[in-house]
């Protein structure tokens, strides 16, 4: 009996130190492949996460702005109207009257 326990001794033993090695190498591993993705994201010209908040946010209060100025643009158009609409169209200046010309027969007349 006592070489039983003896021998299923060592073998918990070394399935313990087997176990210990695995997870060890585990750890490695995942450390190897952390840093492998580093160095590939390092080449790459990659934004980080608070890069890439930072200009999202930018972005939004941008267009907030523009939404905001294009309303006022629509309401400044439509006094202009308005008030365009209130009272005669007048000659632009600048622009040519109609010509004068003879007519036959002695008169002078548009031409």
């Amino acid at each position: 009996m006592q070489v039983d326990n003896k021998i299923l001794d060592d073998l918990a033993r070394v399935a313990g130190g087997a176990l210990g090695a695995l997870s060890s190498l585990r750890e490695e591993a995942e450390a190897q492949m952390r840093q492998q993705f580093e160095r590939v994201l390092s080449r790459m010209d990659v934004v980080s996460r608070e890069e890439y908040e930072a200009v999202r946010a930018m972005a939004a209060k941008a267009r907030e702005e523009q939404e905001a100025m294009a309303e006022r643009l629509a309401a400044l158009e439509a006094t202009v109207a308005g008030l365009q609409a209130g009272r005669e169209p007048k000659p632009a200046p600048g622009a040519a009257a109609p010509a004068v010309g003879p007519i036959a027969g002695g008169g002078t007349g548009p031409v």
